[in-house]
């Protein structure tokens, strides 16, 4: 597999797993959306699914989508190190890429939203109104809990990923991606409530940087403060996750 292989299957993959995940968080932020108030349910599905459509279409690539996961493979010795880099760049242009897309199909609800009134008045506020179309941020704001939160959740996510390489025939049928997209609606519905369960550095970072970019009015600040959290948190996570592994079955 070529560094060209990796790096258009994983931008693909995860621009469309961005697209979908931060499209249904749009779906049930904006009044103006049919799917408006849904519900945290809602969301953890549409995560799911975001995971299952980007995770198939990656296939090529071995549908990393997330750098914990890339990490991890790394240490447990499927991917390369020299590939890492390239895992790494392709999943975070492939998350601005995705964010950007979601900007645009929902581009009439950004300005209506965030031009109305009340809106206006929460122009100083950080992170801004609509800060959970792009990016997370925890419900109570405790360093240690936030990160640990996320050092658990994607402990669970990428402790499933590589345990699927030991059941017998889950590669052949091609249902590893359906059972990992089923982890993370687990995940979301579960574990997701403290922090948003970014679990995911990219899916984080990507959409922050887009955030902090697009011409948004009344939009806030981007959060960078909390913003070393769903990387750092994951990465560690993910680092646990495949040296158990190894420790375990190697």
């Amino acid at each position: 597999m070529s560094s060209s292989d990796i790096f258009f299957s994983e931008t693909t993959g995860t621009a469309l797993l961005i697209l979908l995940g931060g499209g249904v968080c749009a779906a049930v932020t904006f009044k103006r959306s049919k799917a408006h108030n849904a519900g945290w349910v809602a969301i953890a599905f549409g995560w799911a699914f975001a995971v299952l459509t980007g995770g198939y279409v990656a296939q090529m690539s071995g549908a990393h989508l997330n750098p914990a996961v890339t990490l991890a493979l790394a240490i447990e010795g499927t991917t390369p190190w020299a590939d890492v880099p390239v895992y790494f760049a392709s999943e975070l242009l492939g998350a601005m890429i995705g964010a950007v897309l979601v900007w645009l199909v929902y581009y009439g609800q950004f300005h209506a939203d965030l031009n109305e009134p009340e809106m206006a008045e929460r122009r100083g506020e950080n992170p801004g109104p609509v800060h959970g179309v792009f990016f997370t941020s925890p419900e109570i704001r405790n360093t240690v809990q936030n990160l640990v939160t996320e050092i658990i959740a994607t402990f669970v996510l990428v402790i499933a990923i590589l345990n699927l390489g030991l059941t017998k025939g889950v590669g052949v049928s091609g249902t590893g991606v359906l059972i990992v997209a089923l982890v993370v609606g687990g995940i979301g519905l579960s574990l997701g409530g403290p922090t948003g369960y970014a679990i995911n550095p990219v899916r984080d970072l990507g959409p922050r940087i887009v955030h902090a970019l697009l011409p948004l009015p009344n939009k806030g600040g981007s959060g960078w403060a909390y913003s070393w959290i769903p990387v750092v948190g994951p990465l560690i996570g993910g680092a646990i996750a495949a040296g158990l592994h190894q420790v375990a079955f190697a």
